[in-house]
């Protein structure tokens, strides 16, 4: 029974659309309707407000980052822990409140990652900032980060819970991504801060 309240706990924190709940209070389009379509911080930012980026993105790692320190807190198992932060990530990428359709999960994972352990945090971070900034695609740093941050966890925490959880939510970031990485390879993947045309409308 805990194990199941651990994982709807973070997988609920995990679904808050922060994107869609940022743009609708600071009066901009629904990020569905604009870009790449995605509810994360790199397309809210294609709505030309970097304040509504911030925002996103600190709402999206924070709710990672408070799933697990909530199971921290309630002291259960190392297991159940790394469980609600995977869970976590799930629920962005997966939301209930949105039919499932969410978002890459970059930030959402980088918050959970810190919360597992600040080191291996800022790794995958810093592995993120170093491509985005000499590269400015956002897809090709979060690939990066996703190679980074399970070994990050495996020198720093050594092969348990925590790397389990932390190679799952890289493996399925990079499938998030698959899209990206063909257009990386094309020459088609737009960049950071780069406007796009819109995509066909969320369903309804």
């Amino acid at each position: 029974m805990t194990a199941i309240l651990c994982a709807l706990g973070g997988y609920l924190a995990g679904s808050i659309p922060f994107a869609l709940l940022v743009s609708r209070a600071m009066g901009l389009p629904d990020p569905r309707t604009y870009g790449s379509g995605n509810i994360g911080a790199t397309n809210v930012l294609r709505s030309g407000s970097r304040r509504a980026a911030l925002l996103t993105v600190v709402g999206d790692a924070g709710k990672g980052w408070v799933a697990v320190l909530a199971a921290i807190a309630l002291g259960v198992a190392p297991a159940l822990v790394a469980l609600t932060g995977f869970c976590a990530f799930l629920g962005h990428v997966f939301p209930v409140w949105l039919r499932l359709h969410g978002g890459k999960g970059v930030a959402t994972a980088a918050g959970v990652l810190i919360a597992f352990d600040w080191r291996v945090g800022v790794a995958a971070i810093v592995a993120w900032l170093l491509i985005a900034v000499a590269t400015r695609y956002s897809s090709l740093a979060a690939v990066v980060a996703a190679f980074a941050a399970p070994l990050a966890a495996w020198l720093i925490l050594g092969i348990g819970p925590f790397f389990h959880a932390t190679v799952a939510m890289a493996l399925l970031l990079l499938l998030r991504h698959r899209a990206n990485i063909a257009k990386l390879l094309r020459g088609e993947e737009g960049r950071i801060g780069e406007k796009k045309a819109a995509p066909a409308p969320p369903p309804a």
